[in-house]
């Protein structure tokens, strides 16, 4: 029987790959499978998976799901969900070839849907709120079926193997997106099963993570008093939900949660002037449980931008290249060079220093 998360401890290291276009070019998944390919080793086969942002314009104002089912009765369960609260615009299996080292697949669907007014107006909520509890509500309760994407024109595609396997699998060639993020799994604690490969995503914000993070629980316990539900026991779960919380739901911008999640240490504060001082003393202490410790590097999506992280110690590789208005973004300078070997602009950036790309018309990075 395949084992959930929770259930083993496999430990090692991950790579992650990213492609953001400033100009809002859009690009198909070709580059971004070659770039992650060229750090097989950093994978063992147990998880790969890709984000891609623009690639629905068709269906641009509609959230898309992208749902695995493990049997038709979790699709029965969940179909009937998702009528009683959405209205279904379309809906099909998504796009696959078959792949001699992708085995053991779920049913895989995509539904374009739109919040039922009349449900929408009884619950009160905005909404974005609406649909994050839809989500949540049921993942956690239906048994057999998870919803891995939700966002608006933003898509993840993820499986159980190697990520340059899993981008043939899914066929991403024939998508067009200006952002594209992706992940190659070594698993840390958990085992390699089809959910639990990154990128993490909810509504229009994704998360593809290397590294292990020591203060999960202490992050899992504060994001779950606010109605997140990290039934996946990994720590990129509770990062996407701390991610969406103090961005959706508090309001800060992308630079403050990077003060949160790899806030300065306190001799650095001490030694800033002092408006920046008490700005970064006031994040630290008000969600001091939302501090990510241990070692990590990051690339969280959102409409219209990306913000690269690491930890604040860089206990982990990232590089950044710069060419016109592309930016590359991986965790070896390898898998940059494969896409782009010439660039105007290439570094690695400092521990809790956040680069944060928003298209050059704007995005949602406030």
């Amino acid at each position: 029987m395949l084992l959930k998360e929770g259930q083993v401890r496999i430990p090692a290291g991950c790579a992650i790959a990213g492609i953001f276009h400033k100009d809002g070019k859009r690009e198909n998944g070709e580059r971004i499978i070659k770039s992650i390919s060229t750090m097989h080793d950093r994978s063992n086969g147990l998880g790969g998976g890709f984000a891609a942002y623009g690639i629905y314009p068709e269906f641009k104002n509609d959230y898309a799901f992208h749902i695995f089912y493990d049997s038709n009765r979790a699709k029965d369960e969940c179909e009937t969900f998702l009528k009683e609260n959405f209205d279904i615009i379309a809906m099909a299996k998504i796009p696959t070839r078959r792949h001699p080292r992708i085995t053991d697949e779920p049913m895989i669907f995509r539904y374009f849907v739109q919040p039922l007014s009349t449900v929408l107006a009884f619950s009160q909520l905005d909404e974005k709120e609406f649909v994050v509890r839809k989500v949540i509500h049921a993942n956690h309760n239906i048994k057999g079926a998870y919803i891995f994407s939700s966002g608006k024109n933003v898509g993840v595609f993820k499986a159980s193997g190697f990520p340059e396997d899993v981008g043939e699998y899914y066929m991403l060639e024939n998508y067009e997106a200006y952002s594209w993020t992706c992940h190659g799994r070594y698993p840390t604690n958990t085992p390699g099963w089809w959910g639990g490969a990154h990128p993490f995503a909810l509504l229009d914000t994704t998360v593809v993570h290397n590294g292990e993070i020591s203060s999960y629980d202490a992050n899992r316990r504060f994001i779950e008093m606010f109605g997140y539900s990290c039934d996946l026991l990994t720590d990129t779960e509770a990062i996407t939900y701390i991610v969406d919380y103090l961005n959706r739901r508090i309001g800060l911008n992308y630079s403050e949660i990077a003060n949160v999640i790899a806030a300065p240490f306190w001799s650095t504060i001490e030694k800033k002037p002092e408006e920046e001082k008490k700005r970064l003393t006031y994040l630290r202490n008000a969600f001091a449980s939302l501090l990510v410790t241990g070692p990590f590097s990051i690339l969280v999506g959102f409409e219209g931008g990306m913000m690269a992280l690491n930890d604040r110690l860089k206990l982990r590789s990232m590089v950044v290249g710069e060419k016109d208005e592309t930016v590359y973004i991986a965790s070896e300078e390898c898998a940059i060079r494969i896409m782009q070997p010439e660039f105007d602009k290439i570094y690695a950036p400092r521990g809790g220093e956040p680069v944060i790309l928003t298209l050059n018309k704007g995005g949602n990075a406030k």
